[in-house]
Order: structure tokens, then C-alpha cells, then sequence
């Protein structure tokens, strides 16, 4: 009976069709079951990662998460769409400079203290400066949720939804930069010298540029193409197209998929007010890419590497030193601006909650075609990397959400 089940998983396991049915059916029961003791859905997605992969059950196979690879790459394209369409030019000038002072600083700060601790206490500087930049990230899901359930409102409020609706904008901005200069580092193709720093920039220049350009080409044809549609259907399919476009060519040509499609969404709802509906008629087939994303999260979970130290202290550390480094940057900002005391106080209670952008990041690290050439050392490092954002990630969606609440009613004085 045993060998019967043991083939007949190996049977199925096999199938990406079999395995993306799993792990929508596993992560649908552990997201509910998640919401249910107060807890966020992703958290039970990821849980359902970890039970359904190599370290547990075993039922998704590493080659078969490796051919979903795509998954991750669509969600990624997805949010960073979504983020650039929060950069209308108008709503940029209602929010104001105060705002885009403080998130200067709390991004910024969160990077440099996360960067320059893990340097110090041993860390190599190639893998601290890229958790340094995915420290910037934070998880605007939760804190929206939390405010929507309280009922909130008021200044305090204004200035968080302003906060977390760009902060994951500069964080892809950061991330990008960080990975062109320390990829050919990673790889081997870079030289440890002075001239690999000057080579690194300009390649850096290069990446921004052209992922910029592409993003560019692919809003106005989407513009142009969806223009005189009526049908959602259609819009839906030339919409969709373009943004696999996109993502497919910035891969291909080594380009920041986050950048090229962050930029495709800022010159789609900076052209015309009405391609907001590409946004509202893409986001019903969201949920279930999103929650695979997730899941193919949890199924990178080792086990066996969250039970050595390392992993531990690294995290603690990231999770101590992000926080730090994100409050004191409100605190600072709040205090340069003259901003209100409950702002300066409490703001940086609400920016703790990390997920989304954060897991992406980590995989895309992991999962980019720059590193195919990079050494074994390097390749299972980035494998810890992964792991050291994933349980910071984990602990951040266990008790984020109740700082982040404890923040907003202290802040908004409900």
C-alpha cells in the first residue's frame, strides 16, 4: 500500500498541472485557516509552501517549482504595475514633499543600518547590500486592511496611505541599482577591483535606463491599443499580453522586470486617467496568481536551514535592524519637517509588516538568469539569503500586523 502511494505521488508530483492544482487547493484551506485565528492569508499560503514541498511532504518536486518559475515572474510584473500606477502626477503633487522627505529617510535608514550591521558582525558585502535593499520594502496589504477595519481617518492616516503606497516604489528603485552593481559580482564576470565598481555603475545606468525604455514602449502601445476597446474581455487579452511582453524581453535581456513594468504603469495612468479600468479589469485574476506566488514562497523554505543559527541570528538581525532603521528615518524626517507629534511617535510603528515586494526580490535574486553562471558557493548562499528573508517575512506577518494596529490607534488617537 505504502509503494502504491509512493508511486502514485511520484506519478503525479510530476505534472506542473497537478501541482499548480495543489498548491491553489492546499493554500486556499491554510489562507482561511490563517484569517481565522486573527492571522494575514499570507501567512497561510506560505505555510502551504512549506508543507507541500522538498522539506515536508514533498509533494512539489524542486524541478517542478523550478518550471513555475513563471508564476512568480507574472505576480512580479503584476505588482510592480500596480505600484507604478500610484504615480499619477497629480496625486504626486497632493501628497506633498513632507511625505517623499519621510520616505527618503525611513527607506534609506532601513538600508543603511541593515547594510552596515550584517557587514559587521560578518556578513559578505554583496549579500548585505542586497538585504540591505530588500529591507526598504514593506507590506502595504496589511496596514490598509487594519485601517479599513478600524474605520480611521484623519491627517495620520493621509500620511501613512501616502507613505506605503510609494515606499515599495523606492525600494524597486534601490533594489534595482543594488543588483545591477553586485550581480556580475555574484556571477564571476565581475573583477574585485576598482574598475569592476566603475564597470558595475555604468552597467547599472545601462539596466535603469533601457528597463525604463522598455517600460515606456510597452505603456504607450498598451495606450494606443486599448484606447477605442469597450470590451473587457479584449482589454483584458491585449493588456495582459503586454505585460508578458514586457516581462518576457526584461529577462531576456538581462533588464529589472520590477523597473520595466513599474515604469509601464506610471505612463499608462499618466497618459490617460481612464486606463485606470487595465488596472481594475487585470486585478480579478490576481488572487489566485498572487497566492501561488506565495505558496512557491513557502515551498523554498528549508527546514533543515531554519534549524541551523545562522539563519536565526541573521534574521533577528535583519528584522531588529530594519525597524530601527525605518522608525528612527520617520522620527528624523518628522523632526526636519515639523511634522505632527503623533506622526514623529507612531508612524514608524505602522511600517513594520513586510511581505510581498520582499519575497519577490529574494526570489528573483535567486531565480535570475545572471546567476545561472555564478559559482555552486555562491548559488547555495543565495539559497540561506532566501531563507534569512523568508523567516524575517515570517516573523514580520506574525506580529507586524498587531504593532502596525497598536500604531494607527495610538497615531490617529482613535
Amino acid at each position: 500500500m505504502m509503494a502504491f502511494f509512493e508511486n502514485f505521488k511520484a506519478l503525479l508530483t510530476h505534472h506542473a498541472v497537478f501541482s499548480l492544482g495543489m498548491l491553489l487547493f492546499a493554500g486556499y484551506f491554510t489562507g482561511k485557516l490563517a484569517e481565522k485565528i486573527k492571522l494575514p492569508s499570507i501567512t497561510g499560503y506560505i505555510i502551504a509552501g512549506l508543507v507541500l514541498g522538498q522539506s515536508l511532504l514533498g509533494m512539489i518536486h524542486q524541478e517542478i517549482a523550478h518550471q513555475l518559475t513563471s508564476v512568480t515572474e507574472i505576480a512580479l510584473g503584476i505588482i510592480a504595475l500596480t505600484i507604478g500606477g500610484e504615480f499619477y502626477h497629480q496625486k504626486l503633487r497632493k501628497i506633498g514633499s513632507t511625505i517623499f522627505i519621510m520616505i527618503f529617510f525611513e527607506v534609506i535608514g532601513a538600508f543603511i543600518l541593515v547594510t552596515t550591521v550584517l557587514y559587521f558582525v560578518g556578513l559578505d558585502i554583496r549579500y548585505a547590500l542586497i538585504l540591505g535593499a530588500i529591507s526598504t520594502a514593506t507590506a502595504p496589504a496589511a496596514t490598509v486592511i487594519i485601517i479599513r477595519e478600524l474605520r480611521a481617518r484623519g491627517n495620520f492616516i493621509d500620511f501613512l496611505y501616502g507613505i506605503v503606497a510609494f515606499d515599495d516604489a523606492l525600494c524597486v528603485i534601490i533594489f534595482s541599482i543594488i543588483f545591477a552593481l553586485v550581480a556580475p559580482l555574484l556571477s564571476g564576470t565581475g573583477i574585485h577591483s576598482g574598475s569592476s565598481v566603475i564597470i558595475g555603475a555604468f552597467h547599472a545606468i545601462k539596466e535603469l535606463f533601457l528597463s525604463c525604455l522598455l517600460g515606456l514602449t510597452g505603456g504607450v502601445f498598451l495606450h494606443f491599443s486599448t484606447r477605442k476597446k469597450y470590451k473587457t474581455n479584449e482589454i483584458l487579452i491585449i493588456s495582459l499580453a503586454v505585460i508578458f511582453l514586457t516581462t518576457s524581453i526584461a529577462i531576456v535581456l538581462n533588464l529589472s522586470l520590477l523597473l520595466a513594468n513599474m515604469f509601464l504603469g506610471a505612463i499608462l495612468v499618466n497618459l490617460s486617467l481612464k486606463n485606470k479600468r487595465i488596472f481594475q479589469i487585470i486585478e480579478p485574476i490576481t488572487p489566485p496568481v498572487f497566492a501561488l506566488f506565495f505558496i512557491l514562497a513557502g515551498t523554498e523554505l528549508d527546514i533543515k536551514v531554519f534549524s541551523k543559527g545562522i539563519v536565526i541570528v541573521y534574521g533577528l538581525i535583519y528584522i531588529l535592524t530594519r525597524f530601527t532603521g525605518k522608525y528612527l528615518g520617520i522620527y528624523i524626517s518628522s523632526v526636519l519637517t515639523s511634522a505632527p507629534l503623533n506622526i514623529r511617535k507612531y508612524m514608524g510603528l505602522c511600517l513594520f509588516p513586510q511581505a510581498g515586494v520582499a519575497i519577490g526580490l529574494a526570489l528573483f535574486v535567486q531565480t535570475s538568469p545572471v546567476m545561472n553562471s555564478a559559482p555552486a558557493a555562491v548559488s547555495e548562499f543565495l539559497v540561506l539569503l532566501v531563507n534569512i528573508v523568508l523567516f524575517s517575512i515570517f516573523v514580520n506577518e506574525l506580529i507586524g500586523p498587531a504593532i502596525s494596529k497598536f500604531g494607527i490607534v495610538k497615531g490617529a488617537e482613535l
